[in-house]
This record gives structure tokens, sequence and C-alpha cells, in this order.
């Protein structure tokens, strides 16, 4: 029987941070646009009418500027995370549970890739 595994392997972790630099690019965008937003003072030119802005629902209205502050704030959150899951894949820690010191299954960091915890850690 095969030791379990403590750490995924050089290559496992290239995937992950090719992944998860997909997802900053995208989640960067995001607040640049949620930035963009908040930027426009005079509150009624075309930034606050435009498609880009619509919330992605039937019967979208536009968002707001306390919407785009919340959104853009989240998304700030998200950053954050993602780059501390790069770090991670750096120092090699990356997919290790932090309460158990198991690994975190591949299908939940492909689902949630700045995860510290596995489902199981979480509830």
């Amino acid at each position: 029987m095969e030791p379990e595994k403590t750490r995924y392997s050089d290559e496992e972790l290239e995937e992950f941070k090719t992944l998860i630099l997909e997802k900053l690019d995208k989640a960067t965008a995001e607040y640049e646009r949620y930035r963009r937003v908040l930027m426009n003072r005079e509150g009624n030119d075309t930034a606050d009418t435009s498609p880009t802005f619509k919330v992605l629902e039937e019967g979208a209205s536009t968002l707001s500027k306390e919407e785009a502050g919340r959104l853009a704030m989240r998304q700030a959150q998200f950053i954050t995370h993602l780059q501390n899951a790069l770090r991670r894949i750096e120092n090699k820690t990356y997919g290790i549970d932090r309460i158990t010191g198991k690994l975190i299954p591949k299908e939940r960091l492909r689902a949630v890739p700045h995860a510290t915890l596995s489902v199981d850690s979480k509830k």
C-alpha cells in the first residue's frame, strides 16, 4: 500500500497555478470595471447605463454605486485570496488543509482554487 500523499507534485501545482492565474485575470478585470463605475461621480453619464454593468438576471437593473462598491470590495477580497493561493503554490503548501494537514481533494481545489479547508473541515 502506498503512503498517503502529503503534498501535490510540481506538475499538479503548475495546473492549479494556471487555473488561479486565469481566475485572477478575470477578477482583476471585473474589479476595474466596478472601480470605473465608482469613479464616475457625475452620476448620469453612459457608464451608469452601460450594458457591461447590468446585473446578469432577467429584469436586470443597472448597478448603483453602492452595489458597485460592495461588488468591488468582494472582488478585492477574492483577488487577495487568489494571490495568497499563489504564494502557497510557490512555497509548496498549496492544497493542504490548514486544520487536518491532509490534502484537499483536487475537485474542491478546481472549484474553489483558494480553499484552505476541505469540505469536512469547513463543516
